[in-house]
């Protein structure tokens, strides 16, 4: 693979890189022609520009479906050699099955732009993420300009996750999902991160280099069902926030602090009124405490109890995926 310079002023010296798109595919039959359709049209235009190389691929990363959607990649990649994919021993989730795009993708392109099979994602912002990419840019996240496709319930929680993220102390981009660009140097450091519980949109922040945004308006799903219902979208939070924050643990010493501090007081009053003779068998205050107390407690220890599942996964050290299909592979025996 040709090397990508970058000169004193931030630009990239070679004018056409190896660009490679991932896609997570999920039970995506539905939508999988028309995404192929709309990101042949794209590319081929990025290539006429003479912005990307003509040997750029889009790999999708069938993520253990259950209907034909591995079939109809494969398909797809015996009409169309842009298109490529892989295909995960059994579903692994969202994240991991992008991890495994991302690393397989990183050994063959200059960048590559992540995004969703669902044509949510609106394509036509990749010429900009390219042109901030050319300018010297390792990461453009793609963000959402606005959230008028949304449900009420959809838009607010997703704001209210974006704003509690940021006071559990997360470095995160605002409105930013997994649409992104990246260059091969930063998914070259990016593979040095191991961790299981995988919360991509706080680690590429970390990873740091020069990055920027592009913001884009997100369309209606094209065709099927969203992956992500309520209680996934609940659990995917949690993990972000346990996996870049331990300020919950905090909070529960501080809680714990404060409960001391009012036990205190309580029994300062009630040994006062047992002095002056004016104590009253109060079963109300005794039961409500009883059960508040243990309440705290039961909380307190299922945070910490989440905590220690985490580390627990972590020192398995299990793989976050397996492949079981390559395509890539069999374009190398042909």
């Amino acid at each position: 693979m040709k090397k990508i310079s970058v000169n004193l002023r931030g630009n990239r010296m070679k004018k056409e890189p190896i660009l490679y798109v991932v896609i997570p595919c999920y039970n995506e039959e539905e939508v999988l022609n028309e995404t192929t359709k709309r990101l042949t049209e794209k590319l081929n235009s990025l290539i006429k520009k003479k912005v990307i190389s003509k040997d750029s691929k889009v790999l999708y990363v069938n993520d253990g479906s259950k209907d034909s959607t591995w079939e109809l990649i494969k398909k797809i990649h015996s009409k169309n050699k842009m298109f490529t994919g892989i295909s995960l021993s059994r579903n692994r989730g969202h994240q991991n099955a992008l991890v495994a795009g991302l690393l397989t993708a990183r050994n063959y392109a200059d960048v590559v732009i992540s995004m969703d099979a669902d044509l949510q994602d609106d394509i036509n912002a990749m010429d900009e993420m390219l042109e901030k990419y050319h300018n010297g840019c390792d990461i453009v996240y793609g963000v959402r300009s606005a959230r008028k496709t949304d449900t009420w319930f959809k838009r607010t929680t997703a704001e209210g996750f974006y704003k509690f993220m940021d006071k559990m102390g997360v470095e995160i981009v605002y409105n930013h999902a997994d649409y992104r660009l990246t260059s091969k140097r930063v998914l070259d450091e990016f593979s040095n991160f191991h961790e299981v519980n995988l919360f991509l949109r706080g680690i590429f922040p970390l990873i740091g280099f020069k990055s920027d945004k592009v913001y884009y308006e997100r369309n209606e799903r094209f065709a099927g069902k969203s992956k992500y219902p309520l209680k996934k979208m609940l659990s995917f939070a949690w993990d972000g926030i346990t996996s870049f924050s331990i300020k919950p643990i905090s909070f529960i010493l501080y809680l714990g602090v404060a409960i001391l501090i009012l036990s205190l007081i309580l029994i300062i009053y009630s040994v006062v009124r047992k002095i002056i003779g004016a104590t009253v068998p109060g079963w109300t205050f005794i039961s409500c405490s009883i059960w508040f107390l243990g309440g705290v407690q039961m909380l307190s220890i299922g945070i910490i109890g989440e905590y220690i599942g985490k580390v627990y996964n972590e020192t398995k050290k299990r793989p976050r995926y397996i492949i079981e299909g390559n395509l890539l592979d069999e374009e190398k025996k042909i």
